[in-house]
Parts: C-alpha cells; sequence; structure tokens
C-alpha cells in the first residue's frame, strides 16, 4: 500500500459577457458640492469587488484621488439600467460605462475650473492629489473641493456625466452559423499536484499553480484573490460538493448547509499563481472578465492528476475515496484478465 503522487493541468478559455440580444449596463456621475464623486449602479457587488473597480476606473479618469470616489449600488428601482452581475461582465461593462460618464463629468469640471482660473479648458489638468492645474504651471491650480463649491453656488453647474456600454446584439449567419456571441475571452491553466492513499482512496490537492491572462489586472490583490479563491470553490466540487442524486444515496447526503461539507482550511493546498497582461482592445483600460472561470479549471486539473498517480481515469463528481477504490479495483481486474 502506498501514497501516490501525481500531476495533471487543464485550461480553459473564458468568454466575457454574452450576447442577450444588447447587452448594457449604465452608469451615472455626479459630484457633490464637496467635491466628492457619486457614482450610480444598479450593478451588483457580490463581494467580487466592482465597487472598487469602478472606484478605481472613475478615479484614474477624472485625475482624482480614490477618496473623493464614492460608489452608490442602489437598487433596480432608482438607479441607472443593469443587465446584471453574471457571465463575468461586471468589470467589462460597469467600468466601460462609468469610464464614459467620468470622462463627460471630467469635461464640465475642466470648463469650470477653467472659468475660476480664467484660463482655456484645454491648458488644465488634475494632478491626481485634488487639483486642477494648469499645464506646466502647477502653482496656478484650484482644489477639487473649491471648484465644486463654485460650480454649484457660483455658476450654477452641475459637474456630472452619463455612460452607457452597450454589446450589440449579434445575430448567427445562418449559412455558417458565424456570430459574436462575446467581448473578449480570458485564457487560464491550472496545474494540480495530489496525492492519492491507493489503500483509502483518498485524495489530497498538494498544490495548485494558476496562471491567469485577463487582459489587464485592474486590481492584481483581488484579482489573485479571485483567482485563488475560485481554485478553492473548484477543489469543492472535484473532491466534496455534489448535487442530487447524492452519492451514494440520499440518506447521506447534507439536510442543510451546516451539514454542507467542504473543503476547511487544513484541506487547501498551496497555491502559486500568476497574472499574464494582454490586454483587450474593448476592454476598461484593456480588462478582460475573470470572474466564474477560476473554478472551471482546477476541476479536470485534479482529476487528470488522479489518473497520472494512480492510473483511475474518473468522469463523476465529487472523487470520492469509494469512486477512486472502484476504479483501482477495476484496473486490477483488467489486469488479471
Amino acid at each position: 500500500m502506498a501514497k501516490l503522487r501525481g500531476r495533471g493541468y487543464a485550461s480553459v478559455n473564458y468568454p466575457t459577457g454574452m450576447n442577450l440580444g444588447g447587452d448594457p449596463s449604465q452608469a451615472l456621475v455626479h459630484a457633490t458640492t464637496t467635491g466628492t464623486f457619486v457614482i450610480s449602479l444598479s450593478s451588483v457587488d457580490l463581494g467580487q469587488g466592482i465597487k472598487t473597480i469602478a472606484a478605481q476606473c472613475a478615479a484614474e479618469t477624472l485625475g482624482l484621488p480614490m477618496e473623493n470616489i464614492l460608489v452608490d449600488t442602489a437598487d433596480t428601482d432608482t438607479g441607472p439600467h443593469c443587465m446584471g452581475t453574471f457571465a463575468s461582465r461586471g468589470t467589462h461593462r460597469v467600468g466601460n460605462a462609468v469610464i464614459m460618464a467620468a470622462t463627460e463629468a471630467r469635461g464640465v469640471m475642466l470648463e469650470v475650473a477653467a472659468e475660476e482660473l480664467e484660463v482655456d479648458a484645454a491648458d488644465l489638468e488634475p494632478d491626481g492629489t485634488g487639483y486642477i492645474a494648469v499645464k506646466g504651471a502647477q502653482d496656478k491650480r484650484v482644489h477639487i473641493t473649491d471648484l465644486a463649491l463654485a460650480a454649484h453656488f457660483k455658476h450654477g453647474r452641475t459637474i456630472s456625466g452619463r455612460g452607457i456600454y452597450l454589446k450589440e446584439p449579434s445575430v448567427p449567419v445562418p449559412e455558417t452559423g458565424e456570430m459574436d456571441p462575446d467581448s473578449c475571452q480570458a485564457h487560464a491553466c491550472t496545474v494540480a499536484v495530489v496525492e492519492v492513499d491507493d489503500e483509502t482512496g483518498v485524495v489530497e490537492v498538494l498544490e495548485l499553480f494558476n496562471a491567469y491572462e485577463i487582459g489587464r489586472a485592474l486590481n492584481p490583490a483581488m484579482a489573485t484573490q479571485q483567482v485563488e479563491g475560485g481554485a478553492w470553490m473548484g477543489l469543492s466540487h472535484a473532491l466534496f460538493e455534489t448535487t442530487e442524486p447524492y452519492y451514494p444515496a440520499r440518506d447521506h447526503g447534507p439536510r442543510d448547509f451546516a451539514g454542507y461539507l467542504m473543503p476547511g482550511p487544513a484541506d487547501l493546498p498551496v497555491q502559486h499563481s500568476l497574472l499574464l497582461e494582454r490586454p483587450s482592445a474593448t476592454g476598461p483600460y484593456g480588462a478582460k472578465g475573470i470572474g466564474e472561470m477560476t473554478a472551471n479549471a482546477p476541476i479536470p486539473a485534479i482529476a487528470n492528476a488522479i489518473f497520472d498517480a494512480c492510473g483511475v481515469r474518473l468522469t463523476s463528481m465529487p472523487f470520492t475515496p469509494e469512486r477512486v477504490l472502484r476504479g483501482l479495483d477495476a484496473l486490477k481486474t483488467e489486469e488479471t484478465c
């Protein structure tokens, strides 16, 4: 009896967004009297970080610090339209809409600053610290707080902008089936190193190596967390989680989420993650979608690693000890025949 080690890999390409007869998301931007720019969205933050990404896109476009940005994900009754948080579309659709809205607001901001400083708007630029200054003459400047107050109470101007990103409908060509179903595609590869106990059938994932090409990582730390959190989900699907009918009998299944089996800290492998940047022409600052794809590649990578370790090819999840042992018994039977 032995613990057998194996290595397997799997790769995936994953579309950003989808074609639903048009796939739009909107954003609205307006400045308060104190110079805080409110980004209004109906896009839901499920924990994937869309608020942070929207704030980053707005701050970069406006040329202002992040502390001057407030993201308001209100609701679908009062907020601008969004198709939804699905299909890894959030960063791509919302980011583009925010950039469009912030670009329009930036134009108004510079126009008001030009009136305040008595210069041409084309000669102004935000310096990234909260000031709008004359190019080449940084001492001639106005702070965004003072500018917002002047816009409201002196000039009667609303510093605001609107943005909508639309993935236009694409109808298949009847003769060929050709169409454009998504906006861009991200790519990934996962290598799994596992250990299989050929006496108990227990599979332990020792290491995962993740390489993800996601256009441009607008927030590398959050992107890495997404990759490694998604790998945890993939590991969960591969070794622990299942759906009806529960294996091997319904009586063995959890009755509620308190009894739902999934890996804990002691079950998690060491992860090595690499982000590759190949900017997308259509993405906000080159970004592609990354959300759902992170749970995909680990599953077949683990299956291939099990096959490499002990020769058992498993095609049904989860890869339970019983299924591993049944596979090993089948191999022994083939050898004796």
